[in-house]
Order: C-alpha cells, then structure tokens, then sequence
C-alpha cells in the first residue's frame, strides 16, 4: 500500500502519521519527492483502514500495491534512484560505463586494460577475480590475489572496481571494493541476497540466465528489504532456443523495467551475445533503448584470454565504440 501526501506537508504532521502507521506494525518506505512524499506500507496493511487514512487532512490518496515486489517498485519510489560510487552517479539521466576484462589475469594485464578503458571514457573498472565457471578444469580465477591487482589498477588510474562476489564465506575480502556483483547463477542465492542487504555499498545485481523480470525484482527486493538500497539491474541476456548466440538480449526488458522499478537499468552486451563483433550494435541498440549504463568485457590479447575471450573488444575497439555510445547520447539523452 502507498500513502501520497499533499504537497507542503510540515514534518510535525509526516511524523505522526508515520508513527501512527508504525504502531501497527508495519514498516514505512519514505520518498521525498519534488512535488510530493510518498509513504509505502510494507507489512500486513490489512489492519490498515484505507478510508481512514484517505480522509486525512494531508493525505492525497491511498493505493493498493498488487506487485509481490515493494521497496524495488517504482509506485513506493516514483523518482529516479541515482546510486553514487565515489564521484561516479549512475541513474537519473546519469550514464556509466563499465569495462574490463572477464578475469584478472595477472597485475599488468590488469593495470594495462584498466589505463585504455579509462583513456577511452569508462568510469568504472571490471574484472573478475572469482569465477564462476561451468566447467571445473577451466581458469576459476586467481582469487584474493585477483582482488588485490584491481586494487593497484585502481590506485594507478582512480577507477572504481566492479567485481564479483561468488560466496559469503569471501565478504570479508570485499570490505575494499567499490561495487559488489552478483553474477547470473547466484541471482537467487538468497542468503547471500540477505547478507549484501546489510552493506552500505553499491550492488550488481545480474539477471539470471531464466530468470523472468519478476524474479529479478524479487532478488532485488531480498537486497533492499534487509536495508541496502543501492542496487543496479543488469540485464545480460537470458537462455532460449537461438542457436548462434551465447544468449539472447532481452533489450525490451529495459523499458519495461524502467515502467516497473527506480532502479538504475545497466545491459550486459558480452554475456548476452558471446561474439566480440555483435557487441558494438547490441550496445548501440542498448544505448538507444534508455539503458543507465553498459559493462564490456576488453582484453588486451583476447585470443590468449584465460576467459570468454571471443567477446572481448580490444582496448582500440572499446574507445571506438565509446565514441558512438556518446553520440547516442547526445541525441537520445
């Protein structure tokens, strides 16, 4: 359930209702708005009495909140979330990009990449330093030593690290990272969901490989119910019946977030398409589509790449994309 204020409420009168509506056990989601507070009523609101709460001098209106999804849906939160990474803002209108290799291989690799991605505009930095793989005798990763190279990459060109988190028994070690990922096969791995929800720190959050748009919004909804609002969608293509893809992009999904959530929308072009050459136009079309952002997989030397180095654009590559990425800006934006 929603409570829409009047305009120019006094906070004397917000807070009693407020503490009225916590006194029936229910917790309230606050936002302030230019124009107007809404207030949502996340709990048992059967106890609430809707014609009551209406009649209220500084009450507008009241609505019902069908969705399962509550402190991620854009009906508690009508404004834009903008998700701040040191002087990095992603969403409402600002625009990000991510990029980096798929794995840290080793200090220089990482460094190298990390200097030409910044040169050629991204603000913030990929790698993984944790692998989730399919196959179990392929590259997993070279760990905490990994999260260590993204750290002197990052102290060499100032760019935020984005990386992955694979297991809770590992959170300790990303107390220093900037932005936590979780990657598709974890997108519901709940506890874990539960555990980032306890961190002041910017989450990645992956859609799954068959994963609805529901079930995204419900894993986010794990993260921001246990107090961490600072979440980005990503959408990185999910599993049907193409036959010459590594996945397909659901570029549709972006608006149709954008209808249901004010979560920040990132697309994930190289997971969603596995060929370096179908990267540029599906993050051109992304672009177009009113994403927040994009993160790309670049490679210095993809042909000797330890992982998923088909769809790694060449550092040349990745500014010459970039320079289109910021065309389709200027015109969409």
């Amino acid at each position: 359930m929603i409570v829409v204020l009047k305009h120019g409420v006094s906070e004397e009168k917000k807070a009693q209702l407020i503490a009225w509506l916590e006194a029936l056990g229910l917790r309230i989601h606050i936002s302030d708005g230019e124009f107007q507070t809404v207030l949502g009523l996340i709990g048992d609101t059967t106890t609430v009495d809707i014609d009551l709460v209406e009649s209220l001098e500084i009450v507008d209106s009241v609505k019902r909140v069908t969705e399962p999804f509550k402190c991620c849906n854009r009906k508690f939160h009508p404004d834009d979330m903008v998700v701040e990474i040191g002087d990095v803002k992603v969403g409402g209108g600002n625009f990000v990009m991510i990029a980096g290799p798929c794995s840290v291989e080793s200090e220089e690799q990482i460094v190298t990449v990390a200097k030409a991605v910044k040169a050629a505009g991204a603000q913030l930095m990929r790698g993984g330093a944790f692998k989730p793989r399919t196959s179990p005798y392929d590259f997993a990763g070279l760990k905490a030593t990994g999260l260590e190279f993204l750290k002197i990459a990052r102290q060499e060109t100032g760019l935020p690290i984005v990386t992955e988190l694979m297991n809770i028994m590992d959170l300790p070690l990303f107390e220093d990272v900037d932005v936590i990922q979780v990657g598709a096969r974890n997108m519901q791995n709940f506890d874990l969901l539960r555990e980032l929800g306890h961190l002041d720190k910017p989450i990645l959050l992956k859609r799954g490989l068959a994963n609805t748009l529901k079930e995204l919004l419900m894993s986010a909804e794990y993260i921001m119910a246990s107090g961490n609002e600072r979440v980005m969608l990503c959408e990185r293509g999910i599993r049907t019946f193409s036959d010459y893809t590594r996945n397909t992009l659901d570029l549709a999904a972006v608006p149709m977030l954008h209808q249901l959530t004010h979560l920040p929308v990132i697309v994930d072009p190289s997971h969603a398409t596995g060929i370096a050459k179908l990267v540029p136009p599906m993050a051109l079309a992304a672009t177009a589509g009113g994403a927040d952002g994009l993160i790309i997989e670049v490679h210095n030397d993809p042909i000797h790449a330890l992982c998923d180095g088909a769809q790694s654009l060449r550092p040349e590559e990745f500014a010459e994309l970039a320079e289109k990425i910021r065309a389709v800006r200027g015109v969409v934006a």
